[in-house]
C-alpha cells in the first residue's frame, strides 16, 4: 500500500472511531440521564399520591377518581399500585395498563430494598418503600416516558446525520493532508529512482525527516561510490601496496648477485624470507579489508605500537638508507598500557608504512618524526611544500595528488588505504600545517 493510502486509511479511520465513540457515549449517557430522571418524576407523583392518601383517608371511595383527575396529564401512559404497610392494595390508577409481576417486585421491597428499577417494553418499572407520618407504604409504577424517548430518538438520528457529514469531512480532509505530506515522499522517492553516476538527490522540503532521509541517502551514495571506487581499482590499490615489499626484494636480490660467499648468502637468506613474508601480509591485509567490506569482523589483537614502528622502521631502511626515520616518546611520564593498541596488526603495519613512505617522498630532507600524544593519538611530521586549502580537503580521496607529486611516481592511494583501515579500527586522520613548510598528519581514537 502507498504511504499516501496508509496515512489517508490510518487518520480517517483512526478520527473516524474516536468520534463514533464519542457519539455513541453522547448517546448512552443522555439514555440513562433520562432513564434516571423520569423514575425521580415517577418517585415525586408518587409521594405527593401518598400524600394525598393520607389527607384523604376518609373519602377512599372517591379517592382513586379524584388522584386520576388530578394526575390525568402527568404521564402519557402508566399504572400506579399504592400499598399499605401490610402490602394490602389501598389504590390503583385507572388504567387498564398492567404491570408484569408486580407481585415479585411487591414481595422484594422490604425496609431494607427500598428501590428497584426495570425496564419492561420501554416502560420504567419503578418499585419503592416509604415511610410517611411514621406509616409504611409500598409503591409500584410503570409509565412511559414518551417526551424523553422522543428526545432520544431525536438526538440518535442527529448524531448519525452529524457522523456522516463529519465522515466525509474527515475523508476529505484526510485525503488532502496524505497528499500534502506524502508528495515530498513521492518526489523524494522518484528522485531516487533517477539517480546516475551516484549523483546526490536533492530535496525542496522543509520536513526534517525528509531532509534527514535525503541526507542519509547521500551518505550512503557516498560510501557505496567509495566502495565502487576501491573494487573497481583494486589491481591499482594492490600494484601500488606490493611495489615497496617486492622493491626490497628485488634490491636485496641485486645485493645478493655480487656476494660470492657461499656463507655471506646463506646468512642474508633469512632477511629475504622475512621480506617475502612481509610481501604475503600486505596481501592478507588487502583481503582482510575485502573480507570487512562483505560483512565479516576485524580481527584484533593488543600490540605496541612503538615495536611495530621499529620493525617497519627496519624493513624501510633496505630502500630508503639515507632517510630519517624518529620516533618520539611523550615528554610527561608514561606507562606501558599507553604504547597499547587494540587492532589489526597487519593493518596497522601498513598504515605506519604508508605514512613513513608518505612522509619520505614529500620530505625535503628525507625525514619523518613520530610521535605519540595523549591518549595514544600519533603525529607524522615532515619538512617540506605544503598543500593548499583546495587539497586539503581531497587529500584523502582515491587518486588524488597534489602539487608537490607532480615529478612523484605514484597512484595517489597510499593515503586513501590509510583512511580507510583507520576508520575500521574507529580513528581518524586528519592532515594540518602547524607553521608554514610543516606537514603533520594527526591519528586520532574517537
Amino acid at each position: 500500500m502507498k504511504i499516501r493510502n496508509k496515512i489517508l486509511v490510518y487518520f480517517s479511520v483512526t478520527v473516524m472511531s474516536l468520534t463514533l465513540i464519542f457519539f455513541a457515549l453522547i448517546y448512552y449517557l443522555f439514555s440513562e440521564y433520562r432513564e434516571e430522571e423520569f423514575q425521580q418524576e415517577q418517585l415525586s407523583k408518587i409521594k405527593n399520591t401518598i400524600s394525598l392518601i393520607e389527607e384523604y383517608k376518609k373519602k377512599s371511595a372517591e379517592l382513586s377518581q379524584l388522584l386520576d383527575e388530578q394526575y390525568i396529564n402527568d404521564f402519557y401512559d402508566e399504572k400506579l399500585l399504592v400499598y399499605d404497610h401490610d402490602k394490602s392494595l389501598i389504590f390503583s390508577s385507572i388504567d387498564q395498563l398492567e404491570i408484569y409481576r408486580s407481585d415479585q417486585i411487591l414481595h422484594e421491597l422490604s425496609p431494607n430494598v427500598r428501590w428497584i428499577e426495570k425496564v419492561s417494553d420501554q416502560y420504567d418499572v419503578v418499585g419503592v418503600y416509604l415511610e410517611v407520618h411514621g406509616k409504611s407504604y409500598y409503591a409500584i409504577s410503570k409509565a412511559y416516558d414518551n417526551l424523553g424517548h422522543s428526545k432520544r430518538v431525536f438526538l440518535g438520528r442527529l448524531l448519525v446525520g452529524m457522523f456522516a457529514l463529519f465522515s466525509l469531512v474527515v475523508w476529505g480532509l484526510s485525503l488532502h493532508l496524505s497528499k500534502l505530506i506524502a508528495q515530498p515522499i513521492v518526489r523524494l522517492s522518484k528522485n531516487m529512482m533517477k539517480v546516475e553516476d551516484f549523483a546526490k538527490v536533492e530535496v525542496d522540503s522543509t520536513t526534517l525527516e525528509i531532509q534527514d532521509l535525503a541526507k542519509s541517502f547521500n551518505a550512503l551514495l557516498d560510501r557505496t561510490k567509495e566502495s565502487f571506487s576501491f573494487q573497481k581499482h583494486s589491481i591499482h590499490h594492490i600494484s601500488h601496496e606490493l611495489k615497496t615489499p617486492i622493491a626490497v626484494l628485488v634490491s636485496e636480490l641485486d645485493a645478493l648477485t655480487q656476494v660470492k660467499d657461499i656463507e655471506e648468502i646463506r646468512s642474508k637468506i633469512p632477511k629475504l624470507r622475512d621480506n617475502a613474508k612481509n610481501l604475503g601480509e600486505i596481501i592478507h591485509v588487502l583481503l582482510e579489508i575485502s573480507k570487512i567490506d562483505s560483512g565479516q569482523p576485524l580481527i584484533k589483537e593488543s600490540f605496541r605500537i612503538d615495536e611495530l614502528y621499529f620493525d617497519v622502521v627496519d624493513e624501510l631502511r633496505h630502500i630508503y638508507p639515507a632517510a630519517v626515520m624518529e620516533w618520539n616518546y611523550p615528554e610527561r611520564e608514561f606507562q606501558e598500557e599507553d604504547l597499547l593498541i587494540n587492532g589489526n596488526r597487519l593493518m596497522f603495519r601498513q598504515v605506519l608504512q604508508n605514512l613513513l613512505l608518505n612522509g619520505i617522498a614529500y620530505s625535503s630532507a628525507s625525514k619523518v618524526r613520530a610521535k605519540l600524544g595523549p591518549n595514544k593519538e600519533l603525529f607524522f611530521e615532515n619538512e617540506g611544500p605544503t598543500l593548499s586549502s583546495e587539497e586539503q580537503t581531497q587529500l584523502f580521496s582515491p587518486f588524488f595528488r597534489g602539487e608537490n607529486s607532480r615529478s612523484r611516481p605514484g597512484f595517489g592511494l597510499g593515503l586513501a588505504l590509510t583512511q580507510r583501515i583507520l576508520n575500521l579500527h574507529g580513528a581518524s586522520i586528519s592532515y594540518f600545517i602547524p607553521k608554514e613548510g610543516i606537514n603533520t598528519f594527526h591519528i586520532q581514537w574517537t
